[in-house]
């Protein structure tokens, strides 16, 4: 990133952290993943340093938690809002500098928001290698919510851990399992990179088998750890691949601690069910959706390495809230804050012609700058059809969705009625009679927005299901306060 000029007075000293900055060295040492420490706020931190911008971090800061913050992330950056730097949102090497640090291939110097499950998935390595004992771990959890990221942080930690410590650090292999031409290949994998030292000629799985069923004989044999991720792409028809993979850690001279990666919260119960049979069900740790205050922190941290702000607070806001609502995907807040940038861009080239140069220059994302962005992300046929339904109809997939929280996927009319009579009465709104009710249902399964089954007697003992999303109902309902509060 290019070097961006900070203003500051003639005899204000040059401090080593700013020289770090711009000279682009090596970020300041992190914190452990399993000790937190505190930070000055910005506030504090300009406070106590005149010569210090709201946008830099000090060597010796850290994130604190959440939980323990006296001001929600909103109020904060508003507060560093008055101190900031003007940008120029020509210059093209500035609008660079700001895609990348919202890329989500750049990876950022600290991981937060996610310190408890750092902390277990180490322990539980840590634990392996202390004892040098096998062992096998299952992290799971919506798309973007952290889980790669986290595992090459964890380790990252565990082998600088194990040299401090005085063990031996263990061998790290990170397979993305979508790169495999086969499921099977990934035993391939394992012996061709040289980790596990094998003779002869056969199938690689029997080798690891045999190798992990005798006693080793060489006692300088490192441990293996193995991040298998998009773990769901072993998922072959008997199930083979998945299950022979986990029991490599079950067999009584294994090494090998193995950490796999996949969205389906269940994987382990639905596809592993004899490796419970054995005691050998794997620890399941589960990364939960990014609250609103939770990605406009991540947010936060991203833009902390410019020299300057390019959000305003309310606009960064908007953004954590919607993505919030409606999947939690820090990958997708990334791309809309990317995108609200372009808007701006756009804007300021239209408007070149404009004599006012210095309106242009100092521009930030505003408020509808990323509204036009979360507009184009998001806006579907789906969401436009939900979205000019009348009420009732929004009524009765709010119920839905309430309904199936439970996790059902189907139900009766009759048994769909009752929760949308509840919901109506709930609000004070005078709920439609049962026939009425039907003929909407039958309306929004015309719109491909529910799905009703066949019945030979009575309409309400018809089979229902949502055939939507259920965050595409959120997203486009949650701008309704009526609705908002039903969803909730």
């Amino acid at each position: 990133m290019p070097s961006l000029a900070v203003s500051r007075s003639a005899e204000e000293p040059l401090t080593p952290q700013k020289r770090r900055l711009r000279s682009n060295s090596t970020a300041a040492p992190e914190t452990p993943i399993y000790a937190p420490t505190k930070r000055k706020s910005p506030r504090r931190c300009l406070d106590s340093t005149p010569s210090s911008h709201p946008n830099f971090s000090t060597r010796n800061d850290s994130i604190e938690p959440i939980s323990n913050s006296s001001k929600s992330p909103a109020e904060e950056l508003s507060d560093d809002f008055s101190e900031i730097l003007n940008w120029n949102p020509r210059d093209a090497s500035q609008i660079s500098a700001v895609k990348e640090a919202l890329h989500v291939s750049t990876a950022p110097p600290t991981i937060v928001c996610r310190e408890e499950e750092q902390r277990r998935v180490f322990d539980f390595c840590r634990a392996c290698v202390e004892k040098e004992q096998s062992g096998s771990l299952y992290v799971c959890g919506c798309p973007g919510t952290g889980k790669s990221l986290s595992m090459e942080k964890v380790s990252n930690k565990l082998i600088e851990w194990a040299r401090d410590g005085g063990f031996d650090p263990p061998e790290v292999l990170s397979i993305n399992c979508t790169a495999l031409t086969s499921s099977s290949q990934i035993f391939g994998k394992i012996v061709e990179n040289g980790y596990v030292k094998v003779k002869g000629t056969g199938a690689p799985l029997q080798h690891l088998q045999n190798l992990y069923s005798q006693k080793q004989q060489s006692s300088s044999s490192k441990m293996l750890l193995i991040i298998a991720d998009e773990l769901d792409y072993l998922i072959t028809k008997d199930r083979a691949v998945l299950h022979d993979l986990f029991m490599l850690t079950t067999l009584p001279f294994s090494r090998c601690i193995l950490i796999g990666i996949a969205n389906a919260i269940d994987l382990a119960d639905r596809f592993l069910p004899k490796l419970q049979s054995v005691n050998c069900k794997p620890l399941v740790v589960t990364y939960r959706a990014y609250s609103k205050d939770q990605i406009l922190r991540i947010l936060q941290e991203r833009l902390m390495v410019l020299p300057h702000v390019v959000f305003h607070p309310q606009a960064l806001e908007l953004c954590a809230r919607k993505v919030a609502a409606a999947s939690g995907d820090m990958r997708k807040a990334l791309s809309v804050c990317r995108s609200a940038v372009e808007v701006l861009e756009a804007e300021v080239r239209d408007s070149r012609n404009n004599m006012d140069s210095d309106t242009q220059e100092n521009s930030v994302v505003k408020i509808d700058h990323m509204a036009a962005a979360l507009s184009k992300a998001f806006r579907t046929p789906v969401i436009d059809t939900i979205q000019s339904l009348p009420q009732h109809q929004q009524i009765i997939l709010c119920s839905a969705v309430k309904f199936f929280r439970g996790g059902k996927k189907d139900t009766i009319v009759g048994e769909l009625n009752k929760s949308y009579v509840e919901t109506c009465k709930s609000r004070m709104i005078p709920p439609v009679g049962i026939s009425e009710f039907l003929s909407m249902c039958r309306v929004l399964n015309d719109q491909g927005l529910v799905k009703l089954g066949q019945s030979r007697g009575d309409d309400k003992l018809k089979r229902v299901t949502l055939t939507v999303d259920e965050a595409d109902i959120n997203f486009a309902l949650q701008g309704v306060r009526f609705f908002r509060t039903c969803l909730q």
